[in-house]
């Protein structure tokens, strides 16, 4: 549009155009292409900085050119068809960049403006320098011209959204990649070939013992790591033994991969914790070991009975001897704690799904600690509950949540004594300062427990009493697991013993639910 306006401004000023074009109305031709001039340039600085939204210069513009065009062609003699013709170029313009609406209402604008310029030229001068079929064929020229820019522009605007559509599920899959990425439990790093950390997780930062966000060199942050890349990438074989990347770090389990078609040679790092391995193993080795134990424990039920039973029937003869009633004792004793770990494995076998529920830690453990003395009589021992003053709100199953606590005071109640002294247990519920998490502890000050034992306290069948089951503390953190809470042996300052249940699922994941009253 601009090199067109200075081509008119310099039909209309020039002398030297005299051999090419006659002015008919020179003013008229003057005045038009210096407001051509103005205005493509005004449109030129506008469409420079509209940043995309060129709707409504093209339609000014387009507008502009029309009208100047046909007052040029009013205005001159002998390039009628040159200004008609780059009017068509204008249309095929306009007809990309605007709606069919706007687009056929100029066309129609400058077919009408075409045959108007006809007839005042026969008006005005008497003669017309153009046919009337001429006329014609430039306005069905534009008309066509318009059309077919209506097509290219749908073609184009369909492609548009192809493009748009593709682009937008490249990046939902990229962030998608990348939420997975990172929630995965895995570590997982992306190394090219130089060391540089290209990509990585929450859970390898943490394995890495959460460098600097600065610091990219994997050979700074994990020699050892790096070692382990280079001897995959020179053999083609992984070490795969356990090792602690970092000082006193978790021993992980690092695997390699190699990226595809990667121009910096990358390889992606992934690294198991051992620790979850070994857990895991347990876990599918312990449930197998639970149906095999429930299996058994139903088929001893019986024989057990029977055996109880028929001692409680010799006990009541009179001819036993009072020598032998001790030995009845022993074996009904025996057969009152068989019974008891067949309950126990029967109970854990069909154990219910978790059924949570929104609980208030802090009138809970009051609620608890009350019935508990009424149930349970303590004599000269203490229990106390101990909640903040400000509701804690928490996602478990209640009846579980009593059965995992009233084990656990149970259990303190037993072993959480000194020597000629009463038990002092406590309940608190609290949350942690360091991160806010809301926990439940049962506390004792007894002798607590043996450090070499303290590994195995959680383990089916393992007692230090001999009239204990074992299963106790095992069924209570399969039942905190189900509740997406955690229980576990803590150290605690002055002595004693501290089981802890950590809550992880928030309230908000029961929606319509009301939260207790505090």
């Amino acid at each position: 549009r601009v090199f067109e306006a200075m081509l008119l401004v310099g039909i209309s000023f020039s002398p030297l155009a005299g051999d090419l074009v006659t002015l008919v109305a020179p003013q008229v031709a003057k005045a038009a292409s210096l407001v051509f001039l103005l205005g493509a340039g005004a449109l030129f600085l506008w469409e420079i900085n509209a940043a995309g939204r060129w709707v409504w210069p093209t339609t000014i513009g387009l507008g502009l050119d029309i009208v100047v065009g046909t007052m040029a062609l009013l205005a001159t003699a002998g390039m009628d068809g040159g200004i008609a013709s780059l009017l068509l170029i204008n249309l095929a313009a306009g007809g990309v960049l605007l709606s069919l609406p706007k687009a056929f209402f100029f066309a129609g604008i400058a077919v009408g403006l075409q045959y108007l310029e006809h007839l005042l030229s026969l008006a005005w001068f008497g003669t017309a320098e153009r046919s009337l079929s001429e006329v014609s064929l430039f306005a069905v020229g534009y008309l066509a011209v318009t059309g077919l820019s209506q097509l290219l522009r749908q073609e184009v605007s369909q492609r548009q959204q192809l493009v748009e559509q593709r682009e937008s599920d490249v990046e939902s899959l990229s962030q998608l990649n990348d939420l997975i990425i990172r929630r995965m439990k895995s570590g997982v790093l992306v190394i090219d070939a130089q060391g540089r950390i290209q990509r990585i997780n929450e859970a390898a930062w943490s394995l890495l013992g959460n460098p600097s966000p600065t610091r990219k060199d994997l050979t700074e942050i994990s020699p050892e790591l790096w070692r382990r890349m280079q001897q995959w990438r020179s053999s083609g074989r992984g070490d795969y033994t356990p090792t602690a990347l970092v000082e006193r770090g978790t021993e992980v389990v690092p695997r390699f991969v190699a990226v595809p078609q990667s121009p910096h040679h990358s390889a992606i790092v992934f690294l198991e914790d051992s620790s979850l391995l070994t857990r895991q193993a347990e876990q599918l080795t312990l449930s197998s070991l639970g149906r095999l134990s429930a299996s058994i424990a139903h088929e001893v039920r019986n024989p057990l009975a029977a055996i109880s039973h028929a001692a409680q029937l010799l006990a009541e003869s009179d001819s036993v001897a009072a020598a032998d009633l001790r030995l009845l004792e022993i074996i009904r004793g025996q057969c009152l704690r068989m019974n008891a770990i067949v309950e126990n494995i029967l109970q854990l076998s069909r154990r219910e799904q978790s059924k949570p529920e929104l609980v208030n830690l802090r009138r809970w453990v009051v609620e608890f600690v009350d019935e508990f003395r009424t149930v349970q009589p303590l004599g000269g021992d203490e229990l106390r509950a101990l909640a903040p003053e400000t509701a804690i709100n928490v996602v478990f199953d209640a009846d579980q949540l009593q059965q995992v606590v009233w084990n656990l005071a149970k259990n303190a109640l037993r072993y959480g004594r000194l020597p000629e002294a009463p038990a002092r247990i406590s309940v608190v519920a609290r949350r942690l300062p360091e991160t806010g998490q809301a926990v439940l502890e049962v506390l004792d000050r007894g002798p607590g427990i043996a450090e070499k034992l303290r590994p195995h306290v959680f383990d089916p069948f393992f007692t230090t009493n001999e009239f204990g089951t074992g299963l106790g503390l095992y069924i209570a953190r399969q039942l905190c697991e189900a509740n997406q809470a955690t229980l576990e042996l803590v150290s605690v300052a002055g002595g004693g013993a501290c089981f802890r249940i950590a809550f992880n699922a928030q309230p908000e994941t029961l929606r319509g639910d009301k939260l207790p009253e505090p």
